[in-house]
């Protein structure tokens, strides 16, 4: 057996997930991929969605005029990574999700209508998947990802989770992302707190706004 072929036999996959408009997944998702860098660790990104989150399961319950009005707007950039991941399979994903993520988050480009037709040709698919942004063909599909994660980890969080050795859990929220070593120590830590049996939560009050540097 090769070198190459061992690194990817003991590669741990990390299921992620994600809705595109949310800018903590977004930089808890740019540290698991420098955790890639410096640990044995592959993300497997999986779609979730804040509408139905917050709108559904929630029943909008305590949310501000203006979230809940974010929210109603939701469902589209979500549902274009669910017709993509139709589209072309799950691993299409990650691109995806980097291309949308920058232009929303990092290039604070929220109002353009032009983010998702840009992002799918940076991952390679074609402009029609846009249309998924308007249609509720792909919205069982969505909700199939999320109640595997959120059927786990409870209602009462949110956006990032991800799942470590069998334990779902949400989180980190972090800003910005930890590079090199110090993404790597911060998975460390993270990989004991999910082995803990018993272990339910860490936190403390959010005092920054997100920071995409």
């Amino acid at each position: 057996m090769t070198n190459k072929q061992e690194t990817q036999r003991d590669e741990v996959q990390v299921p992620f997930w994600f809705d595109p408009l949310c800018p903590w997944a977004w930089i808890t998702s740019r540290w698991l991929l420098e955790v890639e860098q410096v640990r044995p660790v592959r993300a497997d990104w999986r779609i979730m969605s804040l509408a139905y989150l917050n709108l559904d399961q929630r029943s909008g319950k305590g949310l501000s005029e203006d979230y809940r009005n974010l929210m109603s707007t939701a469902w589209g950039s979500v549902r274009v990574c669910a017709a993509a991941a139709e589209h072309a399979g799950r691993p299409v994903l990650g691109p995806l999700y980097t291309a949308i993520g920058t232009r929303l988050h990092n290039q604070r480009r929220c109002e353009d209508p032009t983010v998702i037709t840009e992002a799918l040709a940076e991952a390679g698919l074609p402009a029609s998947l846009a249309a998924a942004a308007t249609s509720t063909e792909f919205d069982q599909r969505i909700k199939d990802s999320h109640h595997e994660a959120f059927d786990e980890v409870g209602l009462d969080v949110g956006t990032p989770v991800l799942r470590i050795a069998g334990t779902t859990l949400f989180g980190p929220v972090i800003t910005p992302a930890p590079r090199g070593e110090a993404a790597g120590q911060l998975w460390d830590g993270l990989v004991k707190v999910a082995a803990t049996h018993g272990f339910f939560e860490l936190k403390r009050s959010r005092n920054a706004k997100p920071s995409f540097d």
